[in-house]
């Protein structure tokens, strides 16, 4: 089984201004509204690769219903805790020229709140997979993440962590199963600039070499950087898309390269499902669905084989250089 942590859930109202002036009324051409969530997403990913997961966290008031019943309406399992005042979130994102993003407080979190989810985390077992990311609300520690880590440390459990900066750096600690910074992440902690996966691989394989079993870098259109559990390197690319709305992209991926050695796929496989997942999602409106993620899945094969064979022919080059 694969849970997810949302810590700080959120009603994405996502608005397309036909303008956008300081001190005047603007109108909207169209509106949507979307959960909103890092392990929402990855939960709702999942769901739609049908691979079993439990969608955990906190909600509240009449957003944290939204939340709860559109998921469940889409066949997502949860296990909220509800809080008695307050509400989730609501994160308005004005999707015009330039996106133009605010987001919500949110609720403050009782200690007796967080106990009952721990007692819920506490069931999660051996073989299992608990996925931790997205950001903790400023009522919590900062350091949550590792607090529950430490908690179930001892237990079996994989860990999964996708976060920014020190939650990242902390994780490592417990030698989590998975983690997946993007490239803009990783130059920040090691204050470089990289850009492609090629630029990304010395510095993953450091956070490999600190504990992490599997770093997988996203790069954005340029693909992704996978330094593996097996100690081997590996790179794909991205199919040609168009950008949507990156919005879960990241999150898309994460869910496609556990479900995809979950299955048995090997190493490069998975993270070429995982590209497909992130790339079908960026071209998507919301959450990608199956039939786009498969037709981009489709798509990479071909775009992988040119790579290939590019990769070859320059190997080649190098080594009749040499002579």
């Amino acid at each position: 089984m694969i849970y997810t942590v949302t810590f700080n859930p959120a009603v994405d109202y996502v608005m397309h201004p036909l303008t956008l002036d300081m001190g005047f009324t603007n109108r909207s051409s169209s509106e949507e509204v979307r959960c909103g969530g890092n392990g929402i997403n990855v939960s709702s990913i999942l769901n739609e690769l049908n691979v079993d997961t439990i969608c955990l966290g906190i909600i509240a008031g009449f957003t944290g219903d939204y939340i709860l019943d559109t998921l469940q309406s889409a066949g997502v399992t949860c296990n909220f805790v509800r809080l008695d005042k307050g509400f989730t979130r609501i994160n308005v994102k004005l999707n015009g020229i330039v996106m133009t993003i605010i987001n919500g407080m949110g609720p403050k979190i009782p200690n007796d709140k967080v106990d009952e989810l721990f007692g819920r985390l506490d069931r999660i077992k051996a073989g299992d997979t608990l996925v931790l990311t997205g950001s903790i609300p400023k009522c919590l520690p900062d350091d949550m993440y590792q607090i529950i880590m430490t908690r179930l440390a001892g237990r079996g459990i994989r860990f999964v962590v996708d976060a920014p900066g020190s939650l990242l750096l902390q994780s490592l600690e417990s030698e989590p199963f998975m983690i997946k910074p993007n490239n803009h992440e990783l130059g920040k902690l090691f204050d470089v600039n990289p850009e492609t996966p090629e630029e990304c691989m010395p510095y993953a394989r450091m956070l490999h070499e600190r504990g992490a079993q599997n770093v997988v870098v996203s790069c954005g259109g340029e693909g992704s950087a996978l330094v593996a559990a097996d100690g081997n390197e590996y790179i794909t690319k991205c199919p040609p898309c168009h950008l949507v709305n990156a919005t879960g992209a990241g999150d898309s991926m994460v869910a496609g390269f556990l479900a995809s050695l979950d299955r048995g796929m090997s190493y490069q496989d998975a993270l070429n499902f995982a590209s497909a997942c992130g790339s079908a999602t960026a071209a998507s409106k919301g959450l990608a669905k199956r039939a786009t993620i498969d037709k981009f899945y489709a798509s990479l094969q071909g775009v992988m084989a040119e790579y290939e064979a590019e990769k070859a022919k320059a190997a080649k080059c190098a080594k009749n250089a040499d002579k």
